[in-house]
């Protein structure tokens, strides 16, 4: 990933928002005039009385910005975003061709959708909870409901249930 050298060039870059709220990130973006690509999925959601289609971001919390320095520093002041996505301290430029690629990919086959699942067998860090910052490896997992994670503890090894959103993989 290359970092941003020149404040005039334009580049695309990442924007972490906050927990669903992409859509208001792209009307705040759009507001202050600024080029943003939030690609999006169709899918079909279902509760127990009804089932309905609805649109979904491609990427949970993320979207892409088309923008100079001072245009990225305009961005982040909006509501709905939290920070620029870096690396080492730097914006991380994401290649036009990628962006392309995603467009690209979502005409011809608009069925593709991303997911985060963690699979078993995986390395993962608790974040939340009376466990939290333990390292502990993915034995079991329901949907999106909760992961089992296994954790080594006085040479005994205690099998936890998590909510999927308390554990984080592990590098």
């Amino acid at each position: 990933m290359a970092a941003v050298n020149d404040i005039a060039v334009k580049h695309w870059l990442a924007l972490y928002t906050k927990p669903r709220q992409e859509f208001k990130a792209a009307i705040q973006l759009e507001s202050v005039s600024i080029e943003y690509y939030l690609p999006t999925f169709t899918a079909m959601k279902k509760w127990s009385d009804r089932k309905k289609k609805i649109i979904e971001p491609l990427f949970r919390s993320y979207i892409f910005i088309h923008v100079a320095e001072k245009e990225r520093m305009l961005a982040v002041f909006q509501k709905a975003i939290v920070k620029t996505v870096s690396f080492n301290g730097k914006p991380s430029v994401i290649p036009d061709w990628q962006i392309e690629n995603i467009k690209k990919m979502l005409i011809e086959s608009p069925e593709v959708f991303v997911t985060n699942k963690i699979e078993v067998g995986t390395k993962v860090k608790i974040v939340d909870g009376p466990f939290k910052d333990v390292i502990g490896v993915v034995t079991g997992a329901q949907e999106d409901k909760w992961l089992s994670v296994s954790i080594d503890l006085l040479r005994c090894s205690v099998k936890v249930r998590l909510p999927k959103e308390s554990v984080l993989k592990f590098p």
